[in-house]
Order: structure tokens, then sequence, then C-alpha cells
């Protein structure tokens, strides 16, 4: 170690002087005692404030990343006063349907809640059903929903529609343009593509709708089925029979409510819940295993004359073409008119085709003048020529 110059003297330090390392600056002049009391002080101080900040600042991120649960209200949204609920549909998801891992709520529960919202006061319902060929924008499901917007007092009645999807892809298109959807569970059975008229598929998903069904009315709601390839034009609860169980639409209608002879077209019904209907629809579920390959339809145009039915007591009815009419034998008076049924038209393509043609028919009709629509029975046809329909644009018929 070198030994100082004569004129220089070596600074002692003191128990809280810091060394002096090379490369580091050079070490401070020692602190007093008032200096050293009034540091630890602010110290103290600041540890005071920063523990009680720290802990609301963890519990604050911790509240932050708890799921939020979405509570269910007595009263339906449109009686609070509230827009529909949103939904936010990941995109990430892809086509990966997420109710597998969902082990919160049973489907019962789900279809409880569901049907309670969008129920009528009376506990009645509207449904349909959904999968991903009639799903995409534009399509059967977008033009069954417009038809609500355009008919004569039935906007109001969308909101007590609920959409049944049989796929992933058509819940979320249904959540995206609906507040009321129901995912249907089909254990690992693919409806997601179109089903052709008849075909394996085809008869499966009608089966499946018609069991589903039978629950819906087992928990106390009655409800109008409405396949989604039909338009509605006008307010239908008028026009169905007070004393009618089991009401169904037809492909052909005879004249007379109760005949049997009526051939009945099952893309739409009215049925009440009670004990007839619920027995009725076991009873017509069972029936597919007398008469197997043929659908819901045909199997009830075989059981309607079974004794049974008159055993169980089932009042049915069978609704006039005059008012629920369809392409087999549509209304013949717009004036009238409350559904028009894409039926007797076989492929996507043509129904699509078919429902437009509808569609603006009906726009050309409700930008008539009132004066001219009381005129007369205004048709789908015939020769007064309002921008009717001309059954020739049509492209397929059975």
């Amino acid at each position: 170690m070198a030994r100082p110059l004569p004129n220089q003297t070596v600074a002692r330090t003191s128990a809280t002087s810091l060394r002096h390392f090379p490369g580091h600056s050079k070490p401070s002049l020692p602190l007093s005692a008032p200096a050293l009391r009034k540091a630890a002080a602010a110290l103290l101080l600041a540890a005071a404030v920063a523990l009680p900040c720290a802990v609301l600042y963890r519990a604050a991120v911790l509240d932050a990343v708890q799921p939020v649960q979405v509570g269910w209200d007595r009263g339906p949204w449109w009686e609070r006063g509230q827009p529909p609920p949103a939904v936010v549909v990941p995109e990430e998801d892809g086509d990966v349907d997420p109710a597998a891992a969902d082990d919160l709520d049973s489907d019962d529960l789900k279809l409880e809640q569901v049907l309670q919202e969008a129920s009528m006061d009376n506990k009645t319902i509207i449904l349909t059903t959904l999968n991903a060929a009639w799903a995409s924008s534009g399509s059967v499901i977008d033009l069954f929903i417009d038809s609500f917007r355009r008919g004569v007092r039935t906007s109001s009645l969308l909101r007590h529609l609920v959409i049944i999807t049989f796929d992933w892809k058509a819940y979320k298109r249904c959540m995206k343009i609906h507040a009321y959807c129901f995912a249907l569970a089909t254990e690992n059975v693919d409806f997601s593509q179109e089903k052709r008229f008849l075909t394996a598929g085809y008869l499966d998903m009608m089966w499946k709708r018609l069991d589903f069904l039978r629950l819906v009315l087992e928990k106390g709601y009655s409800f109008i089925f409405s396949d989604a390839d039909i338009t509605w034009f006008r307010n239908p609860f008028p026009h169905f029979y007070p004393d009618g169980d089991f009401q169904i639409a037809c492909d052909h209608y005879v004249g007379n409510a109760t005949d049997l002879g009526n051939i009945a077209n099952g893309g739409f019904n009215y049925v009440r819940s009670n004990n007839q209907s619920i027995e009725f629809y076991k009873f017509w579920y069972s029936s597919r295993l007398r008469y197997p390959g043929y659908h819901d339809q045909d199997v009830f145009n075989f059981i309607k004359h079974d004794p049974y039915i008159t055993d169980i007591g089932l009042k049915i009815k069978f609704l006039s073409t005059t008012y629920f009419g369809g392409i087999c034998e549509p209304s013949r008076d717009l004036n009238k008119v409350c559904t028009m049924h894409a039926n007797c038209c076989i492929g996507l393509q043509s129904k699509l085709h078919d429902l437009r043609v509808i569609m603006e028919d009906w726009r050309n009709y409700m930008s008539m003048p009132p004066s001219l629509k009381r005129f007369g029975a205004l048709s789908w046809g015939g020769k007064r020529g309002y921008y009717i329909i001309n059954f020739a644009n049509f492209d397929a018929f059975s």
C-alpha cells in the first residue's frame, strides 16, 4: 500500500460511511444523528402508505379475473326497458363446440331458462329449428326473421321465438341475430349439413325434433312450431280453434277442420300443453318403429286414424290453407294469409328462390294503397297482375 504524502491526511471512516470501491462514485459525507432519524421516519411513512395500496391492488386484480355470472331476472328484457342481451362469440373458437366441457349447468336447466324468458304470459312460445345449412347470412333463417318484421303485427312475436339449433355453427349464428337460442345435443350425430328430403339424416333430424317438442310440452309450455322456411305475414293466434289440443297446417285442406281426410303438414302446428297432447307426442314418436323409413309428417297421416287417438281424448284440428298456405296449396287471398310455407319444394337453392319471390311479392302487396287492397281478394296468382307471384317462377313442385 502506498504511503501518504507528507501534507495528506487519511480520512477516518465511520460505521455508517460507504466504502470507496474502484469504479464507484466518491463516498458521501457521513450523516449526522438527526438526519438519520429523519430518514428513518420517512421510510416508515412510505411503508405505511404503500402497504394498504398493495393490498387494494391485489384485491382489484383478483376480482378482475373472476368469471362473470349472468343472472336471470323474472321479467323478459323487453319489459325491463333494456336492449336484447348481447352475446359475445369468441372468434378463435372455430368450429369447436365448447358445450362438451361445460358441466356447470345441465341442458335441462338451460332449456328451462330460455323458455321462461321467451314465454308469453300464458306459457306459450314459438319454436323453430336450425342447422348450419340454413344458418348462413342471407339464407333461410334471415328470410324467416325478416318476414316477422315485414308482416302485419308480427314483429312483436319475435320476443317469444326460440331457435333450436342442431350444431355449433348454427348456434353461433343464432346468437348473433336473435335473443333466444338453445343448442340441442345430438349425441355425436352431424346435423350441420343440408338434409335432403327423406334421406336418413333428414329422418333422424325430424324425429329428434319431434321428441324435443314432447319435452317442451312436459315442461308445461304450449307452442307454435314453425319450420324456418315459412314466412309469417299476420298474427296466427286469432285463427286457432279454442277447443283444439293439436292444430296442424295442411298440404291439402278439404274444407272441414275436423275431417281426417285433410293431408297434414308437420311444418306448422299449434299444440296446447296438457295430458292429451303429451301422451299423443309419445305415441307419435314411438310409431316411427311401426313405419320405418317414413318421416314424422307421413307417420302422423297414418296414425291420425288410430283408435288410440280417440281413447286418449286428443282433439285434432286442421288449419285452413286460406290462412296457413304453402306452395302445395297457397292461400288465395293476400288480405287473409298468415303464413306461407315453401313446401312441395326440394333443395335449399329452390327454397331460397321461392322464399325470395314470396317476400318480394309481399312487399309489393304492402306498398299498395289500402283502397286497392280492399278492392277484392288479391291472390298469389291470377289475372289482376298486382306484381303477384307467377307460379311459373317456382323451381320445384312435388
